[in-house]
This record gives C-alpha cells, structure tokens and sequence, in this order.
C-alpha cells in the first residue's frame, strides 16, 4: 500500500512539473539576456554608422587598397577613369523591327 501512494505522488508531482514549465517557458522567453542585448545595440550602431554606404571607420591602408582594387578592375574591363567602375551597368536594348511573316497561298 506505501509503494502504491508513492507512486501516485509522484505521478501527480510530475504532471504539476509539466504544467509550471507549460506557463513559466514564455515567461522566460520575455527575460533579456545581456549578450543578446549587447549583440542587437552593436548591430543597430553598425547600421546607423553604415548607412552612407561607404565603410565603416576605414584605414588609411584599407581605402588605398580598396583604390588600388578599383583601379586595377577598371583596367582589366576596360573602364578609362571616366566610368564609375561601382556603380552597376545600364543595359539599353534596342527595339528589333520584325517583318510580319507572310502566309503563303
């Protein structure tokens, strides 16, 4: 009779767990973690700093690579100096005139 009202107790208690973690999961959702709170401020700075679409607090030595990089691409398509090589390309198709076919008699 003592295993049988332990056994029930423990039933009981385990269905009582599985109802606390069923209302506390979302709760704890909601708390902030402090990381998780510093990964979001950085990116949000990142994107408020980057949003001249120029980089982000560049060297000296990265901006005349990145010169130099430009440079040598518009060498290589045949960009003169005048074009600018970052700016993408405008395509202009000509409209085709097309006889009409002719049906046969």
């Amino acid at each position: 009779m003592m295993s049988q009202s332990i056994l029930s107790s423990v039933r009981m208690l385990r269905i009582e767990a599985r109802r606390n973690i069923g209302i506390v999961g979302p709760a704890l959702n909601k708390v902030s973690d402090p990381i998780q709170q510093l990964f979001l401020d950085k990116v949000r700075e990142y994107k408020k700093r980057s949003s001249g679409g120029k980089m982000v607090d560049p060297t000296p030595e990265t901006e005349r690579e990145l010169k130099n990089e430009l440079e040598r691409v518009a060498k290589q398509y045949g960009g003169d100096g005048k074009i600018d090589m970052t700016k993408f390309p405008e395509f202009k198709f000509p409209e085709v005139k097309i006889d009409p076919i002719t049906q046969a008699k």
